[in-house]
């Protein structure tokens, strides 16, 4: 880090410096903790070795709690340490949409959004919803939401897929059990300095009245704007903000982050099942599955990862889920 930091014009590139800086502070974090654990597991290797020669049952079971917790901190550092590639320390823009089935799989794009913003706060990352456009008559038909955090797309990244809730319908009078699809895409925040190019032929620009929070301004004015990028049709649209001009200028970022990755994956083997999975919300292209009736069962399709608690889950508790997919990660 210090190497980069002499070469010239290092200080003047502020989104080298950001990036470098947050970079530096990630590798401290990483080493501290594995000094911190490598010291406690001394001291409590001399304190177990005193307590199992004096018999002292009671020592001898709180030095095992503690090197519990210790290997919980120490698999953190393992997982950081699959955290390589070359966006993954980029914060995030995480898309939701409702698949086919009206207010059903409304309902379920709204679980997740909620199953993930508790994920996010339980590991103090800053979020903020760009766009919302809410469900008939419960729930959402999609969402934007932007996260800021450490290594956030590389946590992320493979949860991007289509994800399927089997439940006894509370929408239902007969009680019936219904099968509700909801896409989830995640793709990085691109610093300012890469160079994307967009060209103002290829795009449509539509601005309409905003839908969420916001006051009693939000619905007067058409300050929400989408943005059609013709060739790839990829769409982006923010209303958060009052101003048409500010929600303009988000959705500019949004797809310049969206043409980015969609440049990435076409050097992909992989770019064409991962589209195709993105187009078509249903059978078939399923990456986890959320049975909470007749069973209860959390279950990856692609690593086999299971949990038999379906509601921690949905509070927000996908540690091992995120863990796997970075492990298996292509």
């Amino acid at each position: 880090m210090e190497q980069i930091s002499l070469k010239e014009n290092f200080w003047k590139d502020k989104n080298l410096v950001k990036k470098t800086v947050k970079q530096k502070k990630t590798y401290e974090e990483i080493l501290n903790s594995y000094q911190k654990s490598l010291t406690d597991l001394n001291n409590l290797k001399d304190l177990y070795s005193l307590a199992f020669k004096e018999k002292d049952e009671e020592t001898i079971q709180d030095c095992k709690k503690k090197i519990e917790e210790i290997s919980k901190e120490i698999k953190k550092i393992e997982i950081n340490c699959f955290l390589s590639g070359e966006n993954d320390d980029y914060d995030i823009y995480l898309e939701i949409h409702a698949g086919a089935g009206g207010t059903e799989s409304q309902d379920w794009a709204d679980m997740l959004r909620r199953m993930y913003m508790k994920w996010f706060d339980k590991k103090n990352f800053i979020y903020e919803i760009i766009s919302e456009h809410k469900g008939d008559e419960a729930g959402i038909k999609s969402s934007i939401v932007k996260v800021e955090g450490n290594y956030l797309y590389g946590l992320m990244k493979s949860e991007s897929g289509v994800h399927r809730l089997v439940r006894i319908s509370p929408f239902d009078s007969g009680a019936r059990r219904h099968t509700s699809f909801a896409s989830v895409w995640v793709y990085p925040v691109v610093e300012d300095d890469i160079n994307i190019k967009i060209d103002e032929k290829d795009l449509r620009i539509d601005t309409y009245r905003s839908s969420g929070a916001g006051g009693q301004h939000v619905n007067t004015t058409d300050s929400a704007v989408r943005i059609t990028h013709i060739p790839t049709k990829i769409v982006v649209q923010c209303q958060n903000e009052r101003s048409q001009h500010k929600n303009k200028e988000t959705c500019y970022k949004m797809l310049k982050a969206r043409l980015y990755e969609y440049e990435m994956q076409k050097k992909e083997e992989a770019n064409q099942k991962e589209l195709t999975s993105k187009t078509d919300i249903g059978w078939g292209h399923q990456i986890r599955s959320y049975v909470l009736q007749p069973y209860q069962l959390v279950k990856d399709l692609r690593n086999k990862t299971e949990n038999t608690n379906p509601t921690s889950v949905l509070d927000g508790n996908i540690d091992q889920f995120i863990e796997e997919g970075i492990k298996n990660k292509k």
